[in-house]
């Protein structure tokens, strides 16, 4: 703690002709206020990482790194997190002015520099108070509870650059550019173009006329530029994206919960993944992904790396559920709490009258096979594999041997023919996995967990939206958004902390014996 004299000074200045005496008072803050509680709490962390990443010549900051590196964590904990604003808070603010325990106030462009050098120093120290917590019995690596939500790019709404556009217009491009050259290739089209300017002399502005050469040559170096140009956007998206922003390259456009034009307009953002275990953020990263599919493999090994040991189950909602994310929870020996996405569709009375599904017909074990609403049967027909995925889904085809003068085909089949037979297709090592988390989760703990997650994770992005605020990034690009991003972790966890202590509920985590 810092030890601080309460003193009064006493200064003069003149205000319209007349002598004015302002008193300076420094109070002392005590220990258990919540300023005095934080500075406490990031004490703990080792310094050694960001004191080493300075720079030993040139300019030096007016501000210590520590000093800074605290006020800033302390004004994303109050929910502030523009530059301007925690330069006027430094100002004007006597917990900003007890932190900066009397070194100068930093301006706006010190705090942005700031923010921005210190990336892996930033992910450095999140972690290290993830592993304090854990230390102190705040958490455990019992159950882990991870969602996603989305939050906006800096970038501008209407910057977007779309896939399906540009693949059309590359087409047309090198359809005009084969019509000129009798290629599609650009490389021999650059060669050709490189023949025809050669010795050629380009002539500009008014009073010239160009030549035919000069005419065909500008018409292809145009073609060959809109060709790279479409490419590069080709390269920026990726195999995996739809669209990116101009302004903000790394921010895809996705459809947002806050609607500021009511009409279902996609934005540039972001897909943020938290992790909660005991009410605290204990991992976090952002992707480009629209979806939460494809981010829970990469997120749980990024996890992993960092603590240095893996979570013994694992809770997530639909969105979550896919054979790849099965697969790699049962060979990492994780048990899986993830909720079907038919989970609650099929317990409708409308999903049970659907006797076209596979679910709602009689499976069959000794004879590998299906029996209809009608009672007749589907053989088993072939079988195929899918590569696509990190693990290899083996998918196995059950035909009916005739639909024919079946009183009940309108309702089983969609295929407009008569003849064409009822098929479904089952991948069996999904549907297993299926029924183990679908278990899992019917039991007491599952129920438990279910309920929990809800209110761990949920909670968490509902504290970040609307009551600290945080809707929209200030940064541009990736690297630059997970840096606030853990900024935002590191204020949120150490609110949390200072509740736990003052409402008296220290290593009170999630009961995984008694209800939550």
């Amino acid at each position: 703690m810092k030890n601080q004299i309460s003193q009064i000074q006493c200064k003069t200045f003149e205000r319209n002709g007349q002598q004015m005496f302002s008193l300076n008072t420094e109070v002392e803050i005590p220990e258990t206020s919540e300023v005095g509680f934080i500075d406490t709490e990031l004490e703990k962390l080792d310094y050694s990482k960001l004191y080493g990443g300075l720079r030993q010549k040139g300019r030096k900051s007016v501000v210590d790194a520590k000093t800074m590196f605290k006020v800033i964590v302390y004004a994303y904990e109050r929910g502030i997190y523009s530059s301007r604003k925690i330069e006027e808070a430094c100002r004007v603010r006597i917990d900003f002015r007890w932190l900066l325990n009397g070194e100068k106030i930093p301006d706006h462009c010190a705090i942005s520099r700031f923010r921005k050098k210190h990336k892996e120093e930033m992910e450095d120290f999140f972690c290290q108070y993830v592993r304090i917590l854990e230390g102190e019995e705040e958490t455990d690596h019992e159950v882990v509870f991870i969602d996603g939500t989305k939050v906006e790019s800096r970038a501008g709404r209407y910057t977007f650059v779309w896939r399906g556009r540009v693949e059309k217009d590359l087409a047309k491009a090198k359809a005009k550019l084969y019509e000129t050259t009798g290629t599609e290739d650009v490389a021999e089209a650059e060669a050709k173009v490189a023949e025809l300017v050669s010795g050629l002399i380009f002539v500009t502005g008014k009073g010239h006329h160009k030549s035919e050469k000069q005419k065909e040559a500008e018409n292809i170096l145009g073609l060959l530029e809109r060709i790279h140009r479409y490419e590069k956007d080709l390269e920026i998206m990726g195999p995996d994206r739809n669209s990116y922003s101009k302004t903000d390259p790394d921010a895809t456009f996705m459809r947002m919960k806050e609607d500021h034009m009511r009409n279902g307009q996609l934005k540039p953002g972001y897909n943020l993944q938290f992790a909660v275990n005991s009410e605290y953020i204990t991992g976090l990263e952002v992707y480009a992904d629209r979806t939460d599919t494809k981010t829970l493999i990469p997120f749980l090994k990024a996890m992993e790396e960092q603590h240095g040991e893996k979570y013994k189950k694992l809770s997530a909602d639909a969105g979550y559920e896919s054979y790849d994310n099965y697969c790699y929870l049962e060979e990492n020996g994780q048990m899986s709490f993830i909720k079907p996405t038919n989970y609650e569709t099929k317990r409708t009375k409308k999903y049970r009258q659907q006797i076209g599904r596979m679910e709602n017909m009689t499976y069959l074990e000794e004879g590998d096979c299906f029996v209809c609403a009608e009672g007749r049967i589907l053989h088993k027909a072939y079988d195929t594999t899918d590569t696509k995925g990190i693990y290899p889904r083996k998918r196995t085809y059950y035909r009916c041997e005739d639909c024919s003068h079946c009183s009940k085909r309108s309702l089983c089949s969609k295929a407009k023919s008569p003849e064409t037979p009822k098929e479904i297709c089952m991948t069996k090592g999904f549907e297993e996995a299926r029924r183990k988390s679908e278990k899992n989760l019917g039991t007491d703990e599952g129920i438990r967990i279910r309920v929990s997650r809800s209110i761990q994770v949920e909670g968490a992005f509902g504290l970040m939206k609307h009551d600290y605020g945080f809707r929209r990034f200030l940064t541009f690009q990736k690297e630059n958004v997970r840096t606030e991003l853990f900024y935002f972790a590191l204020g949120f966890n150490l609110r949390k902390r200072y509740n736990k202590v003052v409402q008296n509920r220290e290593k009170t985590h999630y009961n995984y014996k008694n209800s939550a």
